[in-house]
């Protein structure tokens, strides 16, 4: 059972880790959203990497990362479960569960979905008489295509619940939006000395959408829309082995929630909040979110949140990975390394992730991720051959 002050720990986790070693003469002020459980990444492979997963490899979690990927899986079509048992270190009973796949169309297209569940346990008032099951729920589909030899281009459309109401005189109020991701890839190949190396970047835009009013709450808050642009690189040292070497960029495109100016009286704050805030459409919000940063561009640039990978693998069975996630102090420092493993048969792929904070007090630390995948190619031969 846990009080409803747990509650708002884990509705903020996503966006602000402890800050205990930043001077206290400079502002803490993150991007405030709704529906936080849309920020976590689900799969184990792109947890070990940094949290960066918009221009690696295809696989069959990229619906989160990057949906015009799937044309370039060499199967013709996936499942991908993912399990993160999350904020191990402050409570129980919290957990992050996606379900992704996808059917290749031919050569060129693909259609995908997937379905994900964040619960976050039992909360009960401080009162002890009454008890609710907040929950974050996402159901999208997506279409992907190749548009020539090297590129690539998707769409997704999203549907999201958010129960969070706990107030038990007052009628239950689930908040609900739709969203969409607009995303493209581009892979190519280059020889370096003997070796022919891949070449990939990709960039997208997700969780353009509607606002969602949470509860009963009389502002209806942003959705985390984000854009992410990436570069991977993968380098075969001879027939067994091979390197691949990424980076990752992301910012959120939701305005900067303002701050009440020194002298400023508590009523002009208000009033300025809801005409540059609270009015402020989702869509219009994409385009200010890049201009209205309190303290002008240095603020601007302290929103960027990088990510930095690298995987090993060996003769297409055993991965090893590792990377680093970077989040300025002031926007929710949420700053770590991860490792990982996978191994792959010809069937199923097994992958786990595990998080190594480096920010002090970060709720995130010891985190750890698992994805099993299965190839439903490697499956039919697997049963035909059993015939």
């Amino acid at each position: 059972m846990k009080r409803i002050y747990l509650y708002i720990i884990v509705a903020l986790s996503s966006l602000v880790a402890t800050a205990q070693n930043s001077d206290l003469s400079e502002r803490f002020n993150p991007e405030i959203y709704g529906v936080t459980s849309l920020a976590i990444a689900p799969d184990a492979r792109a947890g070990a990497m940094g949290d960066m997963g918009v221009a690696t490899d295809a696989d069959a979690n990229s619906q989160y990362w990057n949906c015009a990927k799937y044309p370039w899986n060499i199967a013709r079509a996936g499942i991908g479960g993912s399990y993160t048992p999350w904020l191990r270190k402050i409570t129980t009973g919290i957990n992050l569960a996606n379900l992704s796949g996808f059917y290749r169309i031919g050569d060129y297209s693909a259609v995908s979905g997937s379905l994900r569940y964040f619960g976050m346990g039992e909360v009960t008032t401080t009162e002890g008489d009454y008890s609710f099951s907040p929950y974050e729920m996402a159901l999208d589909v997506a279409y992907s295509r190749m548009l020539s030899q090297t590129f690539s281009m998707g769409v997704a459309m999203r549907f999201i619940l958010s129960n969070m109401n706990y107030d038990p005189t007052q009628e239950a109020s689930t908040g609900k939006a739709f969203a969409a991701d607009i995303s493209m890839y581009r892979q190519g190949y280059f020889m370096a000395g003997n070796r022919e190396c891949s070449l990939s970047w990709g960039l997208s835009l997700s969780n353009i959408g509607t606002k969602i009013n949470m509860g009963n709450s009389t502002h209806a808050e942003f959705l985390p829309a984000t854009m992410r642009l990436g570069i991977n690189m993968t380098v075969p040292v001879n027939e067994y082995n091979r390197f691949s070497f990424g980076a990752e960029v992301y910012k959120l495109c939701i305005p900067t929630k303002p701050v009440q100016g020194e002298g400023e009286a508590a009523e002009d704050y208000e009033r300025r909040l809801e005409e540059d805030y609270y009015s402020v459409s989702s869509i219009e919000g994409i385009f200010k979110s890049f201009g209205d940063a309190p303290d002008g561009f240095k603020e601007e640039m302290q929103e960027l949140r990088w990510s930095f990978g690298a995987e090993y693998t060996y003769n297409d069975r055993v991965m090893l990975r590792a990377g680093y996630h970077y989040e300025n102090p002031h926007k929710g420092n949420r700053q770590y390394f991860t490792v990982g493993a996978g191994l792959r048969m010809s069937v199923f792929t097994v992958d786990a992730a595990y998080c190594i904070a480096t920010a002090q007090g970060n709720p995130l630390d010891q985190t750890m991720r698992f994805t099993l995948g299965f190839d439903l190619d490697g499956m039919r031969d697997l049963f035909g051959q059993g015939r």
